[in-house]
């Protein structure tokens, strides 16, 4: 019963952060048609300047409960600066070109965010550990468990909620769709389509950067995070569906729990699991869950 207990914890927790990574880069596809390679570093961006943040704030001694929010300044700043910046000097460029071309030009600007994270902060390890021990821990069913996984929990609930408020229930939730269904129309009609693409891709950035900076003070951040992230983001979206926000939380539900279950259960099958489940619902069914096959239009 004990070991069930910390699997579904470990599995909530793991599932939450993949949330917030996976849900910024399958919202960007949905809007932009854009697979944005890129994503990983962003996520790295977030999560170094957190950490720098936050260790720099600690030496001051001052309380550590405002460290909370240099995090998601750290997130928010990345966000909103690389944001419209890969967008607009970037992407723009290549909307209309083809899909390769855009896979490049992302991969491109994912190794240029690499190299400004590691002329930035160097590459010796960087923990920021003070906002994990200050919630200190809580017992449950029997285990001693550390209350910051659930810290964000509630955050990838409130991003997940965020979103489905936004797309649903706001105006610029119908223009979203709107330009998601037909780009030409959309246009024709009066909407600012290069507008609602920056917003689309920057609102990316900050759910990648958010990722990265609430996940800082649980791990010790390495050059190269990045890529391992994007790697399993591309598991949960494929699992989910390509552009399906619905999709994503899906996916972030099944890799966490299986990859829980492999670590404690049998290690060696640790990422074997999760590509495995992949395989498998690529293999019955190729768009994903909550994928739509699409209809190109020539």
């Amino acid at each position: 019963m004990r070991l069930l207990t910390v699997i579904a914890l470990d599995g909530l927790a793991y599932a939450s952060w993949l949330f917030l990574v996976s849900a910024g880069l399958t919202f960007t596809y949905g809007v932009l048609r854009v697979l944005n390679l890129a994503h990983g570093n962003l996520y790295a961006l977030g999560a170094y300047l957190g950490a720098f943040l936050v260790l720099r704030y600690a030496a001051t001694g001052s309380a550590v409960i405002l460290g909370y929010g240099l995090l998601l300044l750290a997130a928010l700043v990345v966000g909103i600066i690389a944001g419209p910046l890969i967008e607009r000097v970037f992407l723009r460029r290549v909307y209309s070109r083809e899909e390769e071309v855009q896979l490049l030009l992302t991969f491109s600007i994912s190794l240029i965010l690499e190299d400004v994270v590691k002329l930035t902060w160097g590459v010796t390890p960087m923990f920021a550990e003070m906002p994990y021990t200050y919630l200190g821990r809580v017992r449950l069913g029997g285990v001693n468990y550390a209350w910051y996984p659930f810290l964000l929990t509630g955050i990838a609930l409130a991003m997940g909620g965020l979103l489905w408020l936004t797309v649903t229930r706001t105006r610029l939730g119908k223009v979203l769709i709107s330009v998601i269904t037909d780009r030409e129309i959309s246009s024709t009609l009066g909407i600012n389509v290069p507008r609602v693409y920056t917003l689309a891709f920057t609102l990316g950035a900050v759910l990648a950067a958010i990722g990265g900076a609430f996940t800082a003070p649980m791990f010790s951040l390495v050059p190269g995070v990045g890529a391992d992230v994007l790697v399993i983001s591309f598991a949960v979206i494929a699992i989910g569906g390509l552009g399906s926000i619905g999709g994503a939380a899906l996916g972030s539900i099944v890799v966490g729990l299986a990859r829980s279950a492999a670590v404690y259960l049998a290690p060696e099958l640790d990422l074997f699991a999760i590509y495995f489940i992949m395989a498998l619902v690529l293999l019955f069914r190729p768009q994903g869950f909550f994928g739509e096959i699409e209809v190109r239009r020539i």
